[in-house]
C-alpha cells in the first residue's frame, strides 16, 4: 500500500544541511538491506559499558548470550519453529529455584572461527563484576551467588574470606588484561574512614593482609608507575576482591554451564537475555585493550551481525555474520543504523525512503499521525512499561532538602506539558513503576498542587523563589527532550519564582554526566529490562550504578534486599510496594509521564512488533516488498 502523505509543510522544505550531508554520505554507499535512525552517537559496543537503548540495539545484534528474547513478548526462546534461541540449546532448574545448568549448542563460534564454550560466559562474567570494569548495570550480576561480595571490591571481605590479589599490569600488557593473581586467605582489613571530599578520597588507601602459601603479606591497591605511594611494608597491587571461585557461576566442560543464585530469581533467564551479560572474546579484549578491541577493523563477536565498518556522526554498518550458527535464519544482509539526533531531518530521510523505521516523529505531529483517518499502515503507538522522569542531584544546595524535591515536582503541570511539548497519547505519571507490571499496583506520589509547592518553597526558606539557586536542567541533544525541558523551566519561574537554565549535550557526554552526578536537575527514560516492579525501583538503592542522585535510604534498601528472598508473590509486591512508597515521598526523582511507543516503520518491514520494551532485535526483521501494506505489528506471519 502507497504511503499518505504527510505534513506537506514539513516535507516539502528545503533539505537540512544534516540530511543533504547525510544523502550525499548515503550516495556513495551500496543501499543496505534494511535502514534505520539509531538517532545518537552511540558511546560503544563494549556490552559491559553502557546502558542506553541506542547501544542495546547495535550490541544485541553484535553479540549473543545465553538466552535470547523474542522480539514479540521479551520472554526466553526455547526453540520452535521461526525462533531463535540463544547459544544454550537447552537449561535445567534446581529444585529449590536457584540453580540453572545450561547446555551450549556444539555448533556456536565466534566470527574468527573460534569455538564459543562456557569458559567464555565465565571469563565474561568475571570481567562483567570486576570492581575494575565499573560496569554500569553490574548490579544485574549480584543475583549470583557472592556476586555482590566480588564485584565490591574489599568493601564486604572478611578474616576468613578465600581472596584473590590482582597484580598490577606488566609492561606490554593492555589495559584489560587480568593481571598476575595470588591466591590466599584474608586474615583482616584495616579499618578506613572516607573522607567527604572526593579528591581526598581517590588517596585513601586500605591495606589487607593476606594469608599466602602460610605467610602473612600486605597489600594495597596502588600503582607506583602512575605515581601512587604504597605504604611502607605493604605490596602494590590492582585490586583485593573474593576469589572468583567463590561466585555463583562454573564451568562443568565446555559445553556446559552453571549459575548459582543466592535466591530464586524469577526474571534470572530474562536478564541472560539482556546485553549486558552478553559473552566477549577474550583474546580481542586482551590483545586490543580497551577500547581498541571494539574497532571494526578489531572486534570479534558472536552475533548474527557483524561491524563492517562505523563512520562517527553518520552510521554504523552491520553485516551478517557467516560464522554465527543461526545464520540461515538471518534474512537481512545489510543493516544501516545511522545517527541522526534531529527529529525533522529523520523524518524527512523516512519520507524519502532513505531510512525504513524511524523511533521518534517530531511532536508537532503526533497528533496527525494518531488521528489520521484512516488509520496509517506505518504508525502504531502502543504503552510501554517505561517512564520518563527527571532525577534530582540531592548533594546540590537546596535540593538535599525534601521539601523543596516535593516542591518541584507538585509545581509542574503535567498535562501541559503532554499538551503542549510532548503531544502524544503518554499518561501523565503518578509512581516510578509504570501501569502493565503483572501482579503489582503502584502507590501514588502528592497530587499536583501549586499553592503547596509554594508554601513548601516558603518553608524551606526561599520564599516566591527569593534566595534559591540557579538550577540547571541537563538533557541529551534532541528536539523533544528541548521542548520538555523548556516547558518546566517556564512553570517553575512561574509558579516558584526560581532562575532555571538548559544544558543539552550530546549523548554520551550526557550519560557521563549523570554517572559522575555533576548535574543539578538531568532527564532520564528507564525502559523496563524485564517485566517486574525491581526493575524500576532496584535503580535507587544506594549502590545501583545507575542510581546517580546520591540519595540513599536504609530501610529503602532494606526491603528492595528483602523482596529478593521474599517466596510469596503477594507478600513480595507487598514489600515492593511500601519501597516505592519511600522513593515517592522522598522525592530523589521527579515522575513525568509514562511512555507510549511511537515507531513509524515501512509496510514492508516485517518480524517487527510492538513490546512493552520497544526493543525491536534486528535478527528477526526481514523485508517483504510483495505482501503490501500492513496495519499490525504482528508482522513476522507467513514468510
Amino acid at each position: 500500500m502507497k504511503l499518505r502523505k504527510l505534513a506537506p509543510a514539513i516535507v516539502a522544505v528545503a533539505l537540512p544541511v544534516a540530511l543533504l550531508a547525510w544523502t550525499i554520505s548515503a550516495s556513495r554507499l551500496p543501499p543496505a538491506d534494511f535502514t534505520f535512525n539509531n538517532f545518537t552517537e552511540i558511546k560503544t559496543v563494549d556490552p559491559a559499558l553502557v546502558s542506553g537503548q541506542p547501544e542495546g540495539r547495535v550490541i544485541n545484534a553484535l553479540f549473543e548470550g545465553l538466552v535470547r528474547l523474542s522480539p514479540d513478548e521479551r520472554l526466553p526462546v526455547t526453540g520452535g519453529p521461526d525462533q531463535w534461541p540463544g547459544v544454550a540449546e537447552r537449561w535445567e532448574l534446581s529444585e529449590d529455584g536457584r540453580t540453572y545448568t545450561f547446555y551450549l549448542r556444539k555448533e556456536a563460534c565466534w566470527s574468527n572461527g573460534d569455538p564459543l564454550t562456557a569458559e567464555d560466559y565465565h571469563y565474561s562474567m568475571r570481567r562483567f563484576l570486576s570492581p575494575l570494569t565499573a560496569a554500569e548495570y553490574a548490579k544485574q550480576g549480584w543475583y549470583l551467588k557472592n556476586g555482590k561480595k566480588y564485584n565490591s571490591g574489599g568493601t564486604y571481605l572478611e578474616p576468613g574470606d578465600a581472596v584473590e590479589v590482582e597484580l598490577n599490569l606488566e609492561p606490554g600488557q593492555t589495559n584489560t588484561c587480568i593481571g598476575k593473581l595470588i591466591e590466599g586467605k584474608l586474615l583482616r582489613k584495616d579499618p578506613v574512614t572516607m573522607p567527604e571530599d572526593q579528591e581526598e578520597r581517590d588517596k585513601v588507601t586500605q591495606k589487607f593482609y593476606v594469608e599466602v602459601d602460610g605467610r602473612e603479606r600486605c597489600f594495597v591497591a596502588a600503582n607506583p608507575n602512575q605515581g601512587d605511594t604504597v605504604p611502607e611494608g605493604a605490596e602494590a597491587c590492582r585490586v583485593v576482591t573474593l576469589d572468583f571461585d567463590e561466585v555463583g557461576i562454573r564451568v562443568i566442560d565446555d559445553h556446559t554451564l552453571v549459575t548459582e543464585l543466592d535466591n530464586p530469581t524469577p526474571f534470572w533467564l530474562q536478564l541472560l537475555g539482556f546485553y549486558p551479560l552478553f559473552p566477549v572474546h577474550r583474546g580481542c579484549v586482551e590483545e586490543f585493550g580497551a577500547p581498541a578491541w571494539t574497532r571494526p577493523e578489531n572486534i570479534v563477536s558472536n552475533g548474527p551481525f557483524r561491524i563492517e565498518f562505523r563512520r562517527p556522526r553518520d552510521r554504523i554498518r552491520l553485516v551478517k555474520n557467516e560464522k554465527y550458527w543461526n545464520k540461515e535464519n538471518i534474512r537481512l544482509n545489510t543493516i544501516d543504523a545511522v545517527a541522526v539526533e534531529n527529529e525533522t531531518t529523520s523524518l524527512n530521510m523516512y519520507m524519502l525512503g532513505d531510512v525504513d523505521w524511524i523511533e521518534q516523529p517530531p511532536n508537532n505531529l503526533l497528533r496527525e499521525l494518531i488521528e489520521s483517518d484512516p488509520p496509517r499502515d506505518d504508525f502504531n503507538p502502543a504503552p510501554q512499561l517505561a517512564i520518563y522522569m527527571y532525577k534530582l542531584n540531592v548533594a546540590r544546595g537546596a535540593l538535599a532538602d525534601k521539601r523543596v524535591r516535593l516542591a518541584l515536582s507538585l509545581s509542574l503541570d503535567r498535562e501541559e506539558i503532554i499538551r503542549t511539548a510532548v503531544r502524544g497519547p503518554q499518561k501523565p505519571a503518578h509512581s516510578l513503576v509504570p501501569p502493565g507490571v503483572v501482579g503489582y499496583t503502584s502507590p501514588h506520589m502528592p497530587t499536583p498542587d501549586a499553592e503547596r509547592a509554594r508554601q513548601l518553597m516558603a518553608d524551606a526558606g526561599f520564599p516566591g523563589g527569593s534566595g534559591f539557586q540557579n538550577l540547571t536542567i541537563l538533557y541529551n541533544t534532541n528536539d523533544s527532550h528541548e521542548a520538555i525541558a523548556e516547558l518546566m523551566r517556564k512553570q517553575w519561574q512561574e509558579e516558584l519564582g526560581i532562575n532555571v537554565t538548559l544544558r543539552n549535550m550530546a549523548w554520551a557526554a550526557y550519560q557521563d554526566k549523570l554517572r559522575l552526578t555533576e548535574y543539578d536537575v538531568g532527564r532520564q527514560g528507564w525502559i523496563a529490562d524485564y517485566n517486574d516492579a525491581n526493575t524500576f525501583l532496584d535503580l535507587f538503592v544506594s549502590d545501583n550504578e545507575n542510581n546517580q542522585t546520591n540519595w540513599a535510604n536504609d530501610r529503602y534498601d532494606e526491603l528492595i534486599k528483602q523482596a529478593e528472598s521474599e517466596p510469596n508473590p503477594q507478600r513480595r509486591n507487598e514489600i515492593l510496594q511500601e519501597a516505592e512508597a519511600i522513593v515517592l515521598d522522598e522525592m530523589p526523582i521527579i515522575p513525568l509521564y509514562y511512555y507510549y511507543s511511537r515507531n513509524m516503520v515501512k509496510p514492508h518491514v516485517r518480524g517487527f512488533y510492538n513490546n512493552s520494551q520497544d526493543f525491536h532485535p534486528l535478527h528477526a526483521i526481514w523485508i517483504d516488498h510483495e505482501s503490501g501494506g500492513l496495519n499490525e505489528y504482528m508482522r513476522g506471519a507467513p514468510r
